[in-house]
C-alpha cells in the first residue's frame, strides 16, 4: 500500500485515479477536504476497496501515526498543500500552518514510523514530497531555464512557504537519514482543476459569458505541464530516483499567458461557439497585476529525462484541448465545486 495525502485536490486525485487505473496496489488517501479538495473527483472508486478515505490534516500528530502503524505503507506520496498565489497574498497564515508546520508534522510522524520499521522494509521505504518551480523565484527572459541547482528564491508567500517545506524535507534525510524525494513541477493543467486557477477560470467564465480576467499585460511566461504528464513523471520518480535527489518536473511548453488565453477562446469557438458568432476573446478583460508577480517561470527537466528516461505525452495543444473537452463534458462536477464561497472569492479577486 502507498500513502497519498492530499489525494482530494487536484494534482492528488488525479494520481490516485491514474495510479488504480495502472496498478492493484492500494492507496491510502488522507485529505483534509479543505475548499478544494473534492470527493466527487473520486466517485469512480467509491466502491473500490483498493481505495481507502481517510479525512484528516497531515499535521495531525494522533492520527498520522496511527494511519502508518495500522497500514504500513511502503511509500508516501505528499500532495497535501495549500497553493494558490492570490490566496497567499490575502491571508498567508493558513500556507504558514499546512505547507511548513504540517510537513513538519508529517515529517515527524513519518520518520517515527520509518525507523521502527524492520531494515529490508526501511531500505525501499520512500517519501516523496510533490513541490513546485514556484520555489526557485522568476526568471528573466533571456534566462535558462530552472535546474534542480537552482537556488530557492521565492517572491510570495505560497512559493515561501512551500521553499521552506522543500528545506526541511532535505534537512530531514541529511540529518536523520529519511529516504526522500522532492519533484519541482511546472504549472499543472487539466481535468478535475479548481476554476480559481487561469485555465479553468477562463473556460468557467468564457462559457458564463463573464469577463475572461488577464493579469497586467498578459506576458507573464509559465512552462504548462500536462497534469497526467506529471502522475506519470512521479510513478517514475517513486519507482527510480535516487533518494534524496530532487527530480524537476516540466512539460517543455513555456507560453505566455495571454496566449493561453487565446488559445482556449479559439478551442471554444470551434466546439462551443456563442450564440451571436463573436468570438470568446472579445470576453478578454485586462485587470490590475498581482503584487509580486513573477515574470517568467521555465523548467529543465533533463534530470528525469535522461536518468529516468521520462518524457511528456502531451504536447500544450493536444492538452489543453483534451482539457477543454472534459470541462464541457462534466457539468456536474463543476457545479459542486462552484459554491457559494467560491462565486464570493472571485469576485472580491478580480471584480473592479
Amino acid at each position: 500500500m502507498i500513502l497519498v495525502t492530499g489525494g482530494a485536490g487536484f494534482i492528488g486525485g488525479n494520481f490516485v485515479l491514474d495510479w488504480l487505473a495502472t496498478s492493484d496496489e492500494p492507496v491510502l488517501n488522507l485529505d483534509k477536504l479543505t475548499y478544494a479538495g473534492n470527493l466527487q473527483t473520486l466517485a469512480a472508486l467509491e466502491h473500490d476497496a483498493r481505495h481507502v478515505f481517510v479525512r484528516g490534516d497531515i499535521g495531525d500528530t494522533t492520527l498520522v501515526p496511527a494511519l502508518l502503524a495500522r497500514h504500513r505503507p511502503r511509500a508516501v506520496i505528499n500532495f497535501a498543500a495549500e497553493s494558490h498565489v492570490d490566496r497567499s497574498i490575502h491571508g498567508p497564515s493558513e500556507f504558514i500552518q499546512t505547507n511548513i508546520v504540517g510537513t513538519f508534522n508529517l515529517l515527524e510522524s513519518v520518520r517515527g514510523y520509518w525507523s521502527a520499521l524492520p531494515e529490508s522494509e526501511r531500505i525501499s521505504f520512500r517519501f516523496l514530497h510533490v513541490s513546485t518551480d514556484e520555489v526557485y523565484g522568476s526568471l528573466a527572459p533571456d534566462d535558462s531555464p530552472f535546474r534542480e541547482t537552482n537556488p530557492h528564491a521565492p517572491n510570495s508567500p505560497y512559493s515561501a512557504s512551500k521553499a521552506a517545506s522543500d528545506h526541511l524535507v532535505r534537512a530531514w534525510h541529511h540529518t536523520y537519514g529519511l529516504p526522500v524525494l522532492t519533484t519541482n513541477c511546472s504549472n499543472n493543467y487539466g481535468p478535475y482543476h479548481f476554476p480559481e486557477k487561469l485555465i479553468p477560470l477562463v473556460i468557467l467564465n468564457a462559457l458564463a459569458g463573464k469577463p475572461l480576467p488577464v493579469y497586467g499585460d498578459g506576458q507573464q511566461v509559465r512552462d504548462w505541464l500536462y497534469v497526467k504528464d506529471h502522475c506519470a513523471a512521479i510513478r517514475c520518480v517513486l519507482e527510480a530516483g535516487q533518494s534524496g535527489q530532487t527530480y524537476n518536473v516540466g512539460g517543455w511548453n513555456e507560453k505566455p499567458n495571454l496566449e493561453v488565453v487565446h488559445t482556449i477562446c479559439r478551442i471554444l469557438d470551434e466546439l462551443r461557439p456563442r450564440a451571436d458568432s463573436q468570438s470568446y476573446a472579445s470576453q478578454i478583460t485586462f485587470v490590475a497585476d498581482r503584487p509580486g508577480h513573477d515574470r517568467r517561470y521555465a523548467i529543465d527537466a533533463s534530470r528525469l529525462a535522461d536518468e529516468l528516461g521520462w518524457k511528456p505525452a502531451e504536447t500544450f495543444d493536444s492538452g489543453i484541448r483534451k482539457t477543454v473537452a472534459w470541462y464541457l463534458d462534466n457539468d456536474a462536477w463543476i457545479s459542486n465545486v462552484t459554491s457559494g464561497s467560491y462565486r464570493d472569492w472571485i469576485a472580491r479577486q478580480y471584480e473592479g
